[in-house]
């Protein structure tokens, strides 16, 4: 019965099928750039943060 169903694909399934465009393509690579960016730069804002702390308290 559900066997009808499963042969008709949704239209939500085939816009996640579809061949993405340079322009798409582009852009993911940017999210995932910056997002990986944040996370050094947080790392490095968090390491210093560490580094002042701990001079301030040896005075």
């Amino acid at each position: 019965m559900n066997s009808d169903k499963q042969s008709n694909p949704s239209p939500k399934n085939t816009a996640m099928r579809r061949q993405k465009t340079g322009a798409e393509l582009r852009e993911e690579r940017q999210k995932q750039a910056l997002k990986a960016n944040m996370a050094r730069r947080k790392a490095q804002a968090k390491a210093r943060t560490g580094q002042v702390n701990d001079k301030t308290e040896g005075q």
